[in-house]
């Protein structure tokens, strides 16, 4: 190949991984990219430097992605390189330029059928038909269903095998799902519209059943490149074999360590398997990360790390290229509105200090949560927008709600307590308090009206109303009618128009950007993971949505959670995936102040379950080696000797118990049965004075000596 000046000139300020990638020969080629290598430069650079080197022709060139966002800068980065003609465009737009250029032959002068651009309102009659009524959150959430039946090439007669094999997490039981997924395609049919996923599966049928089409389409595209590949569908993968025809000339560019949408059918597995598919495909890692400073890059590394299954054969360590920044923070607060509140005052004193509110970021795990934060800016007068979702108050079951609960002050006895009065006022929308719908929007809807009762009851418990009138010295609890006040104020504050704010955005609708400030909240068991997640692969893919928050940071990030969600309420855990972050500086309870350290307290050790591998933060955890859901291998009878070893010591040496060892440490001593000094030591809460003290009594009991031979019944003396 003949380099020219121009295409020299494309590989100026690369590192030596994009270059490499840019000027790998022609054929199959793998970029695993992690999170802020330059995986569009990359790219880019690699169609231009083959275009002006004339190793291929721009025109002949198809580059896809999933975003028409992501399209359109691959565009622009081509065109400032000095290329132009590239098709770059997402599958959909692909295939439906490819199918209305070929409908009038491929349906001999019919036109093309209407294209949906929503299932919803089909789906609801679909329903209907098959006997379940549904409100628009059950019709998306069973289109989404039938959505990914037909990504993954599933028929409706197959859904039922495919739904349980695939563990699917479905909004009604599956053989009803089927029959609604029958009678969908039958309205479609009837009513001549087509879906997305039909088109794309025009686009293949026109390619595998007609040879004339299939010699014009690969006559025009003869190099592919297929960004973030870890999120293509089967359905996508057979149109792109289509397009390739058994040709090998195409780039992908991933990271299995983003793969967060298994959920719609995407699959890292393309990527996983792309080494062996190709025998002899050029694969380059870029790890040099240039968005986010070594310290956020460290934390990033450090979770997923952890990290387990097929996308974790394909890990990528990123290396920080930034200069040093401040070190993540971890916060612990008493109850969600603290946390909040917390997180407002700090994105105040960040735009105070001259951070665009426009690069800060909230991020959560279900929009759900963005009430709290939504109120807490509101209140600190800093302005905000929402990203990929409606603010609360604009929901339309928030709203439909509001109605209802205007409604019952009519019906409900004014003396009923409000936080019951809400409730019964919601059942009215069809809400049930304990009857939480499966994930996905019935679920998210759900949690909407569930943050509303939550609103009462903290409502309710802070709030005394003076009356007006002769009454007026006595205060009285707060009503539903002062409560539906309440409400009309806040969606009032919050409705303010704002156009360049700082961002409160899902974990999923964050991927693929970045802010210089991140707060990464709602960090508990329960909501990340969340409690759908129960299979190792769900679980794993929560790990990699926590991976992909830490990474849109470029400086300073803060990852906090609430001890319980209202004030007084359930103890809750923080999430599994936290490693041990050194808090001195800043960990910190909601009004309390930084917990009291001694100043040059080292980072703790990063402890892994010996089980499952998850990262453990508790105390408790970290003694035992193992999460708290994980089977337990305890000694019984060693640990009944070491409790009377325990005790036999405490009462000599005139200490509780705990003093000794804690119950925890027991239990840990009695799993894990340490037969050396240094695994001992290695026991969280076990230090070289402890060693020293009772470190030869342990270990003997855990090689089988009785208590007596260890512990005779002499006192005990600790050495001062």
């Amino acid at each position: 190949m003949v380099v020219h000046s121009a295409s020299v000139r494309v590989l100026a300020g690369l590192d030596p991984e994009q270059r490499s990638a840019v000027t790998a020969p022609a054929g199959p080629v793998c970029i695993l990219a992690g999170a802020g290598t330059g995986k569009t430069r990359a790219v880019t650079s690699r169609i231009a430097y083959r275009a002006l080197s004339g190793d291929i022709s721009a025109r002949h060139v198809l580059a896809v992605t999933f975003t028409a966002r992501a399209a359109a800068e691959l565009r622009a980065r081509l065109a400032a390189l000095g290329v132009g003609g590239v098709q770059a465009r997402t599958f959909h737009a692909a295939a439906l330029r490819q199918v209305r250029y070929f409908a009038p032959r491929l349906l001999h002068g019919r036109a093309m059928p209407e294209l949906l651009d929503s299932k919803v309102r089909l789906v609801t009659q679909a329903a209907a038909r098959s006997g379940l009524r549904t409100d628009r959150a059950a019709a998306r959430d069973l289109a989404g269903e039938i959505e990914w039946a037909k990504s993954s090439l599933v028929e409706p007669g197959e859904y039922v095998v495919a739904a349980a094999k695939a563990m699917r997490d479905t909004p009604h039981e599956p053989a009803r799902v089927a029959e609604v997924f029958v009678a969908y395609e039958r309205l479609k049919r009837s009513g001549g519209v087509i879906d997305f996923e039909d088109m794309l599966r025009a686009a293949v049928w026109g390619i595998e059943e007609h040879r004339d089409v299939a010699e014009q389409v690969r006559a025009q595209y003869r190099h592919f490149v297929v960004d973030e590949y870890q999120d293509v569908n089967p359905l996508q993968q057979r149109l792109l074999d289509a397009w390739l025809g058994g040709r090998d000339d195409v780039t992908v560019v991933g990271d299995a360590s983003q793969t967060i949408y298994s959920f719609t059918g995407a699959t890292s597995s393309y990527l996983v398997d792309f080494p062996r598919r190709y025998r002899g495909a050029t694969v380059v890692r870029l790890v040099r990360d240039y968005r986010s400073t070594p310290q956020v890059v460290g934390l990033a590394n450090a979770v997923i790390s952890q990290a387990r299954g097929a996308e974790a054969r394909l890990r990528l360590e990123l290396v920080g290229q930034r200069p040093p920044g401040p070190e993540p923070q971890l916060r612990i607060f008493t109850d969600e509105p603290a946390e909040a509140n917390a997180v407002a005052a700090r994105c105040r004193a960040l735009v105070d200090a001259g951070t665009p509110a426009k690069e800060i970021a909230v991020l959560f795990r279900t929009n759900a949560q963005s009430e709290a934060y939504e109120k807490a800016l509101t209140e600190a007068q800093v302005p905000y927008v929402l990203q990929g979702a409606e603010r609360f108050f604009e929901r339309a079951e928030v709203r439909q709600a509001m109605v209802a609960l205007r409604a019952a002050t009519r019906s409900i006895p004014g003396e009923t307590p409000l936080p019951a009065a809400v409730v019964e006022a919601l059942t009215a929308v069809g809400w049930a308090p304990d009857a939480a719908p499966a994930g996905g929007a019935a679920r998210e809807r759900w949690e909407a009206l569930a943050a509303l009762r939550q609103l009462a009851e903290e409502y309710a418990a802070t709030t005394q109303v003076l009356p007006i009138g002769p009454a007026a010295s006595v205060e009285r609890p707060a009503t539903l009618a002062d409560f539906n006040d309440e409400l009309a104020r806040r969606a009032a504050a919050q409705h303010v128009p704002t156009v360049d704010g700082v961002t409160l955005a899902s974990l999923h609708s964050a991927k693929g950007l970045e802010w210089d400030a991140v707060f990464l909240v709602g960090l508990s068991e329960g909501t990340l993971p969340t409690t759908y997640a129960k299979t190792v692969e769900q679980v794993e893919e929560e790990r990699r949505l926590l991976y992909v928050g830490l990474t849109r940071a470029r400086e300073w990030l803060w990852l906090s959670y609430a001890s319980a969600r209202a004030p007084g309420g359930r103890a809750r855990r923080p999430s599994r995936f936290l490693p041990q972050l050194d808090r001195s500086g800043g960990a910190e309870r909601a009004g309390a102040g930084p917990v009291a350290r001694r100043p040059e307290r080292r980072r703790s050790q990063i402890v892994s379950c010996r089980i499952c591998g998850v990262t453990l933060l508790a105390g408790p955890d970290r003694k035992l080696g193992r999460c708290p859901t994980c089977p337990s291998d305890i000694d019984e009878e060693l640990h009944e000797r070491l409790h009377e070893w325990r005790r036999r010591v405490a009462d000599a040496q005139r200490v509780p118990a705990y003093v000794v060892f804690t119950d925890a440490t027991l239990v840990a001593l009695a799993e894990r049965r340490p037969g050396r000094p240094e695994e001992l030591i290695a026991i969280a809460g076990i230090g070289p004075r402890k060693l020293g003290l009772y470190g030869e009594a342990v270990l003997a009991l855990v090689a089988g000596a009785a208590v007596a031979d260890v512990c005779p019944e002499k006192t005990f003396q600790i050495p001062s």
